[in-house]
């Protein structure tokens, strides 16, 4: 797979020449509406097997070799020409694909006013075959221990017929919101654990989850301790069943972090307690804040380095939206709420707008700007197929169990050809 950025004056067909490729694959690998009308800075996922490599001023073999991560050798083979001869810049060089590393993948699936509804089941149908994990979210406790299961519809059927395993998303929340007050009763109640414990474990029985995903958020700082003991206790009966347990955790950087939503959330314990964790390194920018990037890799390196001082890297998923954000400017505490929308929809809108897409480096992330009809600024952050790469690099230079989506429902179809291309995903 190849990442191509449009410039200026170019063509799809242009483009498909250059890759001895075709306009009908590019335009069905990127789900294209309008193939006709690209987007300056538009990235395009190219459907070929390794990828292209053209030499600039300046390029030696070995060089190129060090920037690929590719043996100069193999690069001289492949492309039949001697090891030390000069190159001439604008030679296209192939470069072989390299080896893919297992990895699990996991995305959460949210349906919401009681039905699963088709745009959903349709985005889980596409999505499973690269999936080790389809988590529907969620059940959420009851004060007495019982759960509120969410709509299911034939999500189930969905992730059997992709050999991705069920997992249960078990939350503290209250009126779709995370009750600290809920997770005080649980987590100081045996009783309430013990019913509790019952019930998901009957539900996982009957409805076929092999994953208890507890996602326990805004908990008391005083809490930390109880929901170490709580997980250790819900450990030993969901592995008595032969079933994973792995939990949800904030975003952070070190252990003392303060803040009502990191202070409960105990890194190291729940590395030695759980199977894995999905930590949550999302939504910097989000959609009540300021105009920024959702996962600049930045701050998602810091975390996971952390992360990787309290357990293996074995046991971490890496979180990774699947959506970006409009704000309207300027940015005004409390006042309205960014508007969510998918990498499809954003470059629609570049296209609309006719604006281009900028590429910021230092964050990863695609962004642009635009004036509304109205006269009103917006910026929009999204991810294209460059900032899921940088992504993607980043697990596996760090050794992580694989990567977790929030949430299935908005297109991204660049995405899941980027996991096919980087990585061999595990089916339990």
């Amino acid at each position: 797979m190849q990442i191509h950025v449009v410039r200026r004056g170019q063509s799809i067909y242009g483009i498909a020449q250059a890759y001895s490729t075709t306009v009908d694959a590019i335009t069905t690998a990127n789900q294209l509406d309008e193939p006709a009308q690209l987007v300056v800075g538009q990235a395009l996922v190219i459907p070929i097997t390794g990828s292209y490599y053209w030499v600039r001023q300046g390029d030696t073999l070995s060089g190129i070799a060090r920037k690929l991560g590719v043996n100069y050798r193999v690069l001289a083979q492949v492309n039949r020409i001697p090891v030390n001869a000069p190159l001439q810049v604008g030679l296209r060089l192939y470069v072989p694909p390299r080896p893919r590393r297992r990895a699990e993948i996991n995305a959460y699936v949210e349906p919401r006013g009681g039905t699963v509804t088709p745009t959903l089941t349709r985005a889980s149908r596409e999505a499973v075959p690269y999936l080790t994990y389809l988590a529907p979210f969620s059940f959420q406790i009851q004060r007495d221990g019982s759960l509120k299961a969410p709509p299911l519809g034939t999500l189930p059927a969905v992730a059997k017929s992709g050999n991705a395993t069920l997992m249960m998303v078990v939350t503290n929340q209250e009126n779709d919101q995370f009750s600290a007050e809920l997770g005080r009763i649980v987590l100081n109640n045996p009783q309430v654990q013990n019913r509790l414990l019952n019930n998901i474990l009957a539900t996982a029985d009957r409805l076929g989850f092999r994953d208890i995903h507890f996602d326990m958020e805004f908990l008391r700082p005083e809490d930390r301790e109880a929901y170490n003991a709580f997980l250790r206790k819900a450990r030993d009966r969901i592995h008595a069943k032969g079933y994973l347990i792995s939990t949800a955790l904030a975003p952070k950087t070190r252990a003392d972090q303060p803040g009502a939503w990191y202070e409960a959330h105990d890194y190291r314990a729940h590395g030695q307690i759980v199977d894995f964790v999905v930590i949550m390194t999302y939504e910097w920018g989000y959609s009540g804040g300021p105009a920024q990037p959702v996962s600049p890799i930045g701050p998602v390196r810091q975390v996971l380095e952390y992360a990787l001082t309290e357990m293996p890297g074995s046991k971490i998923m890496m979180g990774q939206n699947l959506y970006g954000y409009d704000w309207t400017l300027p940015y005004v505490p409390g006042g309205a709420y960014a508007k969510a929308l998918s990498p499809q929809a954003a470059i629609a809108l570049a296209r609309r707008e006719n604006e281009a897409i900028l590429y910021d480096v230092r964050a990863q992330a695609p962004h642009f700007d635009y004036t509304d009809s109205a006269g009103k600024r917006h910026t929009v952050w999204f991810e294209d197929a460059r900032s899921i790469q940088a992504k993607f690099n980043l697990v596996k230079e760090l050794g992580l169990r694989g990567v977790s989506y929030w949430k299935l429902g908005l297109p991204f179809p660049q995405n899941w050809l980027l996991i096919q291309d980087n990585f061999n995903v595990v089916k339990k």
